[in-house]
């Protein structure tokens, strides 16, 4: 692990040092303009057509193979097997979904509209334009705790400030949500399920007639395939093992990238590279980690280049790390489980004045 750090520690320490001398810094965009030119020379900002249409291929292929499989096992308790396919297989199609929205696919913003709401929306049942709203200002400001939404106070607390202010069910989770984390990320598919259509019924997003109709289609589909091939039974427990998977993979997915590193809190403002390296951590892995979390575990390089296609994420990996270096910004990366270990640990510093209280 490099320049990783203690996640039980206070939040504002990285590595030995502190973010806060990082944004004392005066502002330095040319470090982040050589590193640009660096990966531009490099050609890893080219579009990659090819591996995405391949990609869309194979995963709508298993898409439509597990509905066929679906059909033809019938009433079977075997679909309990299929239903953990699905969870996996929404996961990815989620996946590309972002990829879309971060138009690593398309340069135009209206094919990768309607490209992202085919798979969020009718795919997964979740709604593109929202979560696209709330991504792009994760992106802008990631950990801060005033700005970034996937900070929010809402059921988990993630530094001791909100830990002392909170209420109701986040006080109440707070104590021990440590150990919570895992088993509330079943709720996940669910509550994204609910944030879509909660948005659409809001009326703020930008195309909401299509969004709904596209949305309405998916739940309709999905509840009338299922109670149609299945009896009552098999059907809840098919949808509660699915919803449940899927939840806890987009949990799995997201959770090592950024919980447990800094959190930024009112001006703190450093500048664009240092705000987006110093608030993510690296995943290492081989190819199989970069397939099941998307390109995800180099979330450095995706921070600082999000429309960069995720296949050359990897080759990005040693030129970002390197530059790094050399201008003496702290680099995190870790293995997979250390990475939730850390995240976990983060979460039970957060709940100390709870539990204390």
């Amino acid at each position: 692990m490099r320049a990783g750090w203690d996640g039980g520690a206070p939040a504002t320490r990285l590595g030995g040092v502190s973010i806060d001398d990082d944004i004392a810094k005066p502002a330095t965009g040319s470090d982040f303009a050589r590193l640009s030119r660096r990966i531009t020379e490099a050609g890893l900002m080219a579009r990659r057509p090819g591996y995405y249409t391949a990609r869309v291929a194979i995963v709508a292929g298993l898409y439509l193979g597990g509905i066929a499989a679906f059909f033809a096992l019938g009433d079977s308790w075997a679909q309990l097997g299929l239903a953990a396919f699905f969870a996996v297989l929404f996961g990815q199609v989620a996946l590309l979904s972002h990829d879309l929205a971060h138009r690593q696919v398309f340069r135009t913003r209206r094919p990768a509209e309607i490209a992202g709401m085919l798979a969020g929306n009718l795919g997964v049942g979740m709604s593109y334009g929202w979560w696209m709203d709330k991504h792009t200002r994760h992106h802008a400001n990631p950990n801060h705790e005033d700005l970034d939404p996937d900070v929010d106070p809402d059921i988990l607390v993630w530094s001791q400030k909100q830990a002392k202010a909170s209420k109701g069910l986040p006080r109440f989770i707070g104590r021990w949500q440590a150990f919570l984390f895992f088993p509330l990320l079943t709720l996940e598919g669910l509550n994204l399920h609910f944030s879509g259509v909660r948005a659409v019924v809001k009326g703020n997003l930008r195309h909401r007639g299509l969004e709904a109709a596209l949305l309405c289609t998916h739940f309709a589909a999905y509840l009338a395939v299922l109670f149609l091939v299945l009896p009552p039974e098999k059907a809840l427990l098919f949808l509660i093992v699915h919803q449940g998977l899927w939840g806890v993979y987009m949990g799995s997915i997201f959770a090592p990238n950024h919980k447990g590193m800094p959190i930024l809190t009112g001006d703190d403002r450093p500048d664009f590279l240092r705000k987006q390296v110093l608030t993510s951590r690296n995943v290492l892995g081989g190819p199989v980690v970069d397939v099941a979390l998307g390109g995800l575990n180099y979330q450095i390089e995706h921070h600082l280049f999000p429309s960069m296609p995720s296949p050359h994420l990897r080759r990005a990996q040693p030129i970002v790390r390197d530059y790094c270096a050399e201008i003496g910004v702290p680099y995190c990366e870790t293995g997979l489980i250390d990475s939730y270990a850390q995240a976990l640990r983060s979460l039970h510093h957060a709940g100390a004045p709870i539990r204390e209280g």
